[in-house]
């Protein structure tokens, strides 16, 4: 198989979630660009209006989703809007997710909840869906977008680095589940991405500078990066890797 081959999605269908904007935008791009058809999962609208005329443009199908991530059973009818709209799938991105930071001792137990239900309980019910089809046809791919701070400490980040810890969790509980049926399930653990939200979240330099300084690479990232890996882990040229949290920070969290 050429090298082009093994990192095609020719053929293949992708749920990704958080497709309006930021990474899951990124990934829904680079992923119909490589030659799958995208049903892309957001809140807005017209964001996923623009998205599905580039889908098109590449000559590609394009399914608009939309659900509260929030919300159990309208994340359970995300996976079925999906199924219907293109038939099998055969990726499942998890992208969306939102960042409320702050001290613990002052956070709401309300911005709690929903930052595991978004993050976290979401995942774990599309994969719920979606699995046991991949599993009969022995192919599939499940990626998490998790976050470096799964992996390490950071300050007013205890949601959400819980959250992501968490699917972290979930993709290694999975891998074991899903690897003997020849679908592999991953987690990518991004720095910080220069999105709308990570723009907003790290603009001020008291926050932003310190955090560069101690990244060997000296920058934050930028979505088409972590698009390109999302790409490679959907690709057959990534079958062996299973279970992996791939870390992708500019050396952070090697020092």
């Amino acid at each position: 198989m050429a090298w082009q081959d093994r990192f095609s999605l020719a053929g293949r269908t992708a749920l990704i979630t958080g497709a309006s904007s930021g990474i899951g935008t990124a990934i829904a791009e680079v992923f119909a660009d490589a030659g799958a058809d995208i049903a892309g999962h957001g809140r807005d609208v017209e964001r996923l209006a623009a998205l599905g005329e580039k889908v098109t443009a590449a000559g590609r199908r394009f399914a608009a989703v939309t659900g509260d991530l929030a919300d159990s059973a309208e994340t359970e009818a995300v996976a079925a809007q999906a199924v219907d709209a293109l038939g099998e799938i055969d990726i499942l991105v998890n992208s969306a997710g939102i960042a409320v930071t702050g001290p613990t001792v002052d956070f709401s137990l309300a911005d709690w909840q929903r930052t595991l239900a978004v993050n976290l309980t979401a995942p774990f019910i599309l994969a719920k869906a979606l699995l046991p089809a991949m599993m009969a046809r022995e192919r599939g791919k499940i990626i998490n977008i998790s976050s470096q701070t799964g992996v390490i400490a950071l300050a007013d980040h205890a949601a959400y680095a819980t959250s992501k810890g968490g699917l972290n969790a979930l993709t290694k509980s999975l891998m074991t589940e899903a690897a003997p049926h020849n679908v592999q399930v991953n987690a990518i653990c991004p720095t910080v991405v220069l999105t709308e939200m990570g723009q907003e979240l790290w603009s001020a330099p008291e926050k932003k500078d310190p955090f560069i300084a101690r990244t060997p690479l000296g920058r934050f990232g930028e979505p088409v990066e972590i698009a390109d890996m999302a790409l490679y882990l959907a690709s057959p040229a990534s079958d062996l890797v299973n279970g992996a949290v791939m870390m992708i920070e500019g050396g952070y969290s090697s020092i």
